[in-house]
């Protein structure tokens, strides 16, 4: 009954925020902002309280980096609100408007999705980045946050509604849920009638959960077994530039690199420097048999390595004979995330480009650029790695539906 009367809440403020407009919602984010850096002490002692927890339940080094929060962690989450702003409303846009031969003007005109539900886990600054986006794009929004971080998420959304309410805005735009029970998180899947879409953030298991359980709508926000094939023609200092960034940039994000595909005729000049560059920041590289002989520090891989999103300081590695099979591989592992070949040769970065199956395919460049702050959206909401109806770093559009706007004369048919 408690997710129902949130569910009345949230479709409540969603009628309020699809009457306002963009100066006031700018506003709104504004308020929330400033909130944020004010309260500043309160969500960093909220923190170490779920970061302590974290600690004595033994969390990963690469979890609690995702869970962690610092003053400059803080400031960039009132930042990311600030630059959500400044970017144009999608809503009200007008697609088109033509005229049809019974005098009907017919027209299609983006509109917000209503109510957005979420499902994510340990990383608290996805309240604040969910908030904004859902907020300028006009949607109300119910979040469940992981328990390893609900106090961090309870201190950012009271700051959240505070700086809503210093607005003279509806507070329940925002609206968190502090039971952190798998029954929860059942019963938000089910709230047809009042969720429109539900997008879960987080590992493999919650998102299978959801997708397999929901009755509501779902956009998959995809893990990140994330791949980089260096090319027989790979220019080896950028080669290891980019795989070091995309492995060891921030092990804990799911546009980190946690595959690597080398073609076999570098793999003895290639895979040495590999080790050597990776060692220094201690990776361990877990390679096929081929890998393994060619240099010895390599540990064994077994066929669970070619799928796993590590988080970690972990990489597998699998040697290839061409583009093609290097190709072949990745889209049997991938998760269609993020993908990138190094490459001096312009037909094989073409092949890439348009046989990988992924949200985001890369030339030359690292895997950590997938991101909505760096795709030029703003913050993003998550990264989706499904084809409907949204597709990669998920923006403010993407946080939008259309309607058809008909204007007519008197017209019957």
């Amino acid at each position: 009954m408690m997710l129902q009367e949130f569910g009345k809440r949230a479709r409540k403020a969603a009628a309020v925020l699809n009457t306002l407009g963009c100066t006031e919602k700018n506003r709104g984010l504004r308020m929330a902002a400033d909130m944020l850096v004010r309260q500043e002490s309160a969500i960093l002692a909220a923190n170490e309280i779920d970061m302590d927890r974290a600690r004595k339940n033994g969390m990963s080094q690469g979890l609690l980096d995702r869970l962690a929060l610092t003053p400059e962690r803080i400031k960039a989450m009132a930042g990311g609100l600030l630059q959500v702003a400044d970017l144009e409303d999608p809503v009200g846009e007008v697609l088109y408007m033509k005229k049809r031969p019974n005098g009907l003007m017919v027209g299609q005109k983006r509109v917000p999705l209503g109510v957005v539900g979420m499902i994510y886990e340990a990383r608290p600054n996805v309240t604040a980045d969910a908030f904004g986006l859902c907020f300028k794009s006009g949607n109300a929004v119910i979040l469940k946050g992981g328990s390893d971080a609900i106090e961090s998420n309870k201190a950012i959304a009271e700051a959240l509604r505070a700086g809503l309410a210093d607005a003279g805005l509806v507070e329940d735009a925002l609206l968190l849920i502090t039971d952190t029970s798998r029954e929860t998180a059942r019963e938000l899947m089910r709230l047809n009638g009042y969720i429109d879409v539900l997008i879960p953030r987080g590992g493999a298991g919650l998102i299978r959960t959801v997708v397999e359980n929901s009755t509501v709508p779902v956009i998959e926000t995809g893990t990140g077994n994330c791949h980089i094939y260096v090319d027989e023609s790979a220019d080896y200092s950028m080669a290891l530039d980019i795989i070091e960034n995309a492995k060891t940039q921030r092990i804990g994000v799911c546009n980190a690199c946690e595959s690597l595909v080398v073609h076999r005729s570098v793999a003895s000049e290639f895979l040495p420097l590999l080790q050597k560059r990776l060692s220094e920041k201690h990776v361990e590289i877990r390679g096929d048999e081929e890998a393994c002989k060619i240099v010895s520090e390599f540990v064994p891989a077994s066929e669970e390595d070619w799928g796993k999103e590590y988080l970690d300081y972990i990489l597998s590695l699998k040697i290839v004979g061409s583009v093609d099979e290097a190709i072949a591989h990745i889209n049997k592992y991938n998760t269609g995330h993020s993908e990138s070949i190094i490459t001096s040769n312009y037909a094989n970065a073409q092949k890439f480009l348009d046989e990988i199956d992924a949200a985001a395919v890369y030339v030359n460049a690292s895997t950590r650029f997938t991101d909505g702050e760096e795709f030029g959206f703003g913050a993003e909401i998550g990264i989706s790695t499904q084809k409907l109806h949204a597709r990669g770093p998920m923006g403010l559009k993407e946080l939008t539906t259309t309607k058809y706007i008909i204007y007519g004369n008197g017209q019957i048919r």
